[in-house]
């Protein structure tokens, strides 16, 4: 065909193509009929690369006139299958093809797929055999972390993009996660902050394995954040770690520390059985829904006197010691409390990261770890839209309350 020209499909054509074709997997199936159209036509691809090359050297004085040396067996990954291909040569040896390059041993495509595959939570023996079943590929484990690993640069890139200047709302969650280290496997922390912008959309800031305990890991994460150029945070919705307020205070000054509803709300329940957890959640509202501190704390010495409180005493002595952090919110209008204590953006995050984790026993490193997290988050984002229902109110209250810090271009 010439350059630019389109070959036309036509009903004549596809009745030949398919004439030999009785069940959906003689087409769609490893060696079915689209296998062997895009082998034909890579082969083909490949054959003209090579007419190209010649013709391009023929009547140079030197090296000598170049001709065909046959062909080369080499089987390349491809989205649906293992395609065995016959990679033409040159007797010179100066032919570089273009379509499936020299040492190259997956088409585009294929590494998407197991990326793909990786970020769902699969372990490597179940990506190996989904890929055997379905596609007829057999993948080592060492292809599958070379293309995963590429995804640490991606990594490595987010880690470090700009983030904006502002974020009204920045909730940090841990995960526990079981990494190698030194030849013994640990239970490493791994947190991840979620900010909301000024408009009300969410962000994952960052995620970072916990190397060193206390303020000093704490310090180097809100540091890091500065750098990236985060200026000012009017709530910080934390789960009580011990130093982690010090060192928010240390680096955003005038940012309003704030408990975690969620975690404390998880953390309560942890003591109870699972038939009583409906209605042991339901009473627990009437201390964080109060209309302010003072009734609050009403609330909760009135839970801890029910049968309720009588039978999961830890719950009750569990918010007093974090009393002083769970009443901050309690001064800003029901608004900006909604936001702060609704378990829809961080309780989703948690629970899908969760989903994701938990068929791992544990991972080799912190890499392993960094990457399959990342690629979960990527995958999450990807699905939020528009910012929370309430927000604009929420909006509304931050721009009367903090005139000087709250701006929308932030």
């Amino acid at each position: 065909m010439g350059k630019g020209k389109k070959m036309a499909f036509t009903p004549e054509l596809l009745d030949s193509l398919l004439v030999d074709y009785e069940k959906p997997a003689d087409m769609l199936g490893p060696g079915g009929l689209f296998d062997q159209l895009k082998k034909a036509l890579a082969e083909r691809a490949l054959a003209a690369e090579l007419q190209l090359h010649l013709t391009d050297e023929a009547g140079r004085p030197a090296p000598p006139r170049n001709h065909r040396n046959g062909s080369t067996p080499k089987t390349v990954q491809t989205e649906t299958s293992a395609l065995r291909l016959a990679i033409p040569r040159d007797r010179a040896g100066t032919f570089e093809p273009q379509l499936v390059k020299k040492h190259q041993r997956r088409l585009p495509g294929f590494d998407q797929k197991v990326i793909s595959l990786y970020a769902r939570g699969l372990t490597v023996r179940e990506m190996q055999g989904h890929l055997e079943e379905l596609y007829g590929v057999d993948v080592s484990p060492a292809l599958i972390s070379t293309v995963t690993d590429a995804v640490l640069d991606e990594v490595a890139a987010w880690q470090q993009r700009p983030l904006a200047s502002l974020y009204p709302v920045v909730f940090f969650d841990a995960l526990r996660v079981k990494i190698r280290d030194e030849g013994t496997v640990k239970s490493k922390a791994v947190y991840v902050a979620l900010g909301v912008t000024p408009d009300g959309h969410k962000d994952v800031l960052g995620l970072w394995i916990e190397q060193t305990e206390g303020a000093k890991f704490w310090l180097r994460v809100m540091t890091e954040l500065q750098a990236r150029g985060v200026q000012d945070v009017l709530f910080a919705v934390v789960d009580g770690l011990k130093g982690f307020p010090e060192a928010i205070t240390s680096v955003f000054p005038h940012a309003t520390i704030q408990t975690c509803i969620v975690h404390l709300l998880r953390h309560s329940l942890n003591f109870v059985t699972w038939k009583d957890r409906k209605i042991v959640a339901g009473a627990l509202k009437s201390i964080y829904q109060a209309v302010n501190a003072a009734t609050a704390e009403r609330e909760l010495e009135a839970f801890a006197a029910t049968p309720w409180g009588q039978k999961y005493p830890p719950i009750a002595a569990a918010w007093r010691r974090q009393w002083t952090q769970v009443i901050p919110f309690f001064a800003h209008p029901v608004e900006i409390r909604r936001v702060l204590y609704t378990t829809n953006a961080i309780e989703s995050l948690h629970m899908q990261l969760r989903k994701a984790l938990k068929t791992r026993g544990h991972f080799p490193n912190d890499e392993a770890a960094t990457k399959l997290i990342y690629l979960v988050l990527r995958n999450i984002v990807t699905r939020w839209r528009a910012a929370p229902r309430d927000w604009k109110m929420a909006m509304t209250q931050f721009a009367i309350l903090y005139p000087d810090r709250f701006t929308l271009d932030g």
